[in-house]
């Protein structure tokens, strides 16, 4: 399998995954939020798929994480559904983990690659996998301890899992 083909594969299994975590909850924010990096991961497929044939192609922006913002905002305003989605905790946490291990595999390909335009398109990639991180992060935390989360973090750096 070459490295386009692995990355192809993580894609569509994070695409999967978070389809997965969207159809198992009945809150609408979550639902919005899930089925948003669900999108994010088709479109990085789409790109990395393009990418093996057209070194020069670009890849659109995401809005993701101020959307994630608003509607996690929704989230704070109702911390009775916290026990609910307490259940789900191991789920959001498999999820870091996939977004981190991403991270890392997008900026080592960013890293060797000779080629500067193909660098920054995964450059581009690995930071909107930080953000997807970030996305989970802290509903990770709101989720596992709602009477201690103060605000929305971003954090620059991805944690050692």
């Amino acid at each position: 399998m070459n490295i386009f083909e692995f990355a192809m594969k993580m894609e569509l299994d994070g695409k999967a995954y978070y389809e997965k975590l969207a159809e198992g909850t009945s809150e609408s924010g979550l639902k919005a939020i899930f089925t948003k990096l669900a999108a994010d991961e088709q479109k990085h497929y789409d790109t990395i798929v393009t990418l093996k044939t057209d070194a020069t192609c670009s890849m659109p922006d995401t809005i993701i994480l101020n959307e994630a913002k608003n509607l996690f905002e929704n989230l704070l305003k109702n911390k009775d559904i916290t026990d609910s989605l307490k259940k789900s905790l191991d789920g959001y946490q498999h999820a870091r983990k996939i977004e981190a291990d991403s991270v890392r595999f997008y900026e080592d390909l960013a890293q060797k690659e000779t080629n500067p335009e193909l660098g920054q398109i995964f450059t581009r990639i690995a930071g909107e996998e930080k953000e997807h991180y970030n996305i989970l992060d802290n509903l990770y935390d709101f989720v596992l301890e709602p009477q201690y989360f103060l605000a929305w973090r971003e954090f620059s750096n991805i944690k050692e899992l």
